[in-house]
């Protein structure tokens, strides 16, 4: 295990590519350059508020010890050996072009080498300014650090791809927010994430470079990555397979976010990683209540352009402006029908992890027509998402009346179904026993497909808001024992959360809907 503080950098980012290395953190257009130096503002103090052991472990990381290692997480401290720095990018926000954008609160340390020969990149979120902070302080607040700490590592248990959080600490600063943009701007405490990924690259790096008909850059920049992080792919085409390995990677990150009904909130092309990572936690939700154009993003709300049941196709929108900034490399009859293939992937892979979630064997002829009824009855019907499919999992085999199916259920309800609602889950759940019966697994195989499957913990807004409001008066049991949960979302162990989202979190600030502010 190697401190912080130790030679266990590399700069090969930084070593490859053209940047502005004068320090200068006074927001400007940076033309040419793939990034900027920025040495984090220093803070009051440092306080370690939450450290993964799993993932320091993972890293090869000892936990800080000494005030100086602490230094570190919080920006207080750069070694020799790091290069501190903000990645430029542009891309699409909201549909709209947006220009060039770049890491306006985010300062890569370095490329830390881990055991098996690999390096990952350490970022910290909320470090200070840096030259793409537009009018912006590049600080964050406790309340989304909190929030991107638990849900980082809670995406990683759950199994989806996504970037890791390694620390959270405290600044001893207070950061000036107005969290709805409603001219209430209020002081909060201040706080500092080390994140950790492999790349933090995302389409947006690409399109800057195309943009700014930087094309050379841009195929130095398509090699680099292709070379670093997709070492597998070769040959004189292999930008388009990476290309379709793209798209692949990112079909199934959104199946995944569609399995545990994961609303990432503002998918602009910016926040999707390369290498189909989960990435850039701001306004998130897990469904409470199933609502295929729930968003929690205030700012999205005239639209819903980015609700849960688009997701699906903003990925296929956005993965179609990486095509755009590709076409200087490769021809535009080669990147059409790759990028048109996401259709076909995506929808493959739906309906397999659907059938997983609903404990079939194999798809059969007629599946899909089911799996679209549970779609339907559930937007009708708006059970909690999660605790629906976990009572799913102990289904009687026979359920013989409207009233039974409906009793059954009632624990998964937000309100007492109408007689419309209860004939038409009735008939769902008939549909589905049906199917059940001619599973070629046991019925014990199939329930335990689905709980693998089929999360029974969550981190609901709520609870995060709740911990939030904890740690801000210093009181620190429910946030650690949401650390602990997360870690086991697949078993019964934390069934005191284990139920639907209380009446009073349902318009309460933070519990339900969120803004981009942090």
């Amino acid at each position: 295990m190697k401190s912080l503080r130790s030679e266990n950098y590399t700069k090969e980012f930084v070593s490859t590519f053209p940047g502005d290395d004068s320090g200068d953190l006074n927001p400007r257009q940076t033309p040419g350059k793939l990034y900027s130096k920025a040495v984090p503002t220093p803070v009051e103090k440092v306080t370690l508020l939450a450290w993964s052991g799993e993932l320091a472990a993972e890293l090869g990381i000892k936990k800080p010890e000494e005030q100086q290692e602490l230094d570190i997480l919080g920006g207080n401290h750069v070694t020799e050996a790091m290069y501190p720095y903000a990645a430029c990018y542009a891309g699409h926000q909201f549909g709209s072009w947006a220009g060039q954008l770049g890491d306006g609160r985010a300062i890569i340390l370095g490329e830390w080498q881990i055991p098996d020969a690999k390096t990952v990149e350490l970022q910290l979120k909320g470090a200070g300014p840096t030259a793409y902070s537009r009018r912006a302080d590049g600080r964050a607040v406790l309340r989304s650090s909190v929030r991107e700490y638990l849900m980082s590592e809670a995406m990683h248990y759950l199994g989806i791809p996504t970037t890791r959080a390694l620390s959270l600490v405290a600044t001893g600063e207070p950061v000036l927010r107005d969290m709805f943009y409603n001219g209430n701007a209020a002081y909060e405490p201040g706080a500092i994430v080390m994140r950790v990924a492999p790349s933090f690259l995302r389409f947006g790096n690409f399109e800057l470079l195309n943009a700014r008909k930087e094309h050379e850059q841009l195929r130095q920049l398509v090699d680099w990555t292709i070379s670093r992080y997709y070492p597998h792919i070769q040959g004189e085409d292999k930008v388009i397979t990476w290309f379709k390995e793209v798209i692949e990677r990112t079909a199934s990150l959104v199946v995944e976010w569609q399995r545990v009904g994961f609303v990432h909130g503002v998918m602009n092309t910016d926040n999707m990683s390369i290498l189909g990572l989960t990435i850039d936690y701001g306004p998130y939700s897990f469904l409470d209540d199933y609502d295929p154009d729930f968003t929690p993003n205030t700012t999205d709300l005239p639209g819903r352009r980015y609700a849960f049941g688009r997701q699906p196709s903003i990925a296929y929108w956005n993965l179609g402006c990486l095509a755009a900034a590709l076409l200087p490399l490769v021809e535009k009859d080669l990147l059409l029908p790759a990028l048109e293939s996401y259709k076909e992937v995506y929808w493959r892979k739906y309906y397999t992890m659907m059938g997983n979630k609903l404990g079939l064997d194999k798809l059969k002829s007629g599946d899909t027509d089911l799996i679209s009824q549970f779609e339907n009855t559930l937007a009708d019907v708006k059970p909690d998402m999660t605790i629906f499919f976990q009572l799913l999992i102990d289904l009687p085999l026979y359920m013989g009346s409207t009233s039974e199916v409906a009793a059954y259920f009632k624990d998964s309800l937000y309100e007492d179904l109408t007689e419309e609602q209860s004939a038409q889950l009735y008939t769902l759940i008939t549909a589905y026993l049906e199917r059940l019966n001619k599973n070629t697994i046991t019925r014990q195989d199939s329930q335990e497909l689905m709980r693998k499957t089929n999360p029974r913990f969550i981190l609901r807004n709520y609870l995060l808001h709740q911990a939030i409001e904890g740690l801000e008066k210093g009181e620190t049991e429910l946030f650690e024992k949401l650390q602990q949960a997360l870690k086991e979302p697949y078993s019964n162990k934390y069934d005191e959360f284990f139920e639907t989202r209380p009446g009073w979190a349902t318009q309460k600030a933070g519990c339900s809907m969120l803004s981009c502010s942090s």
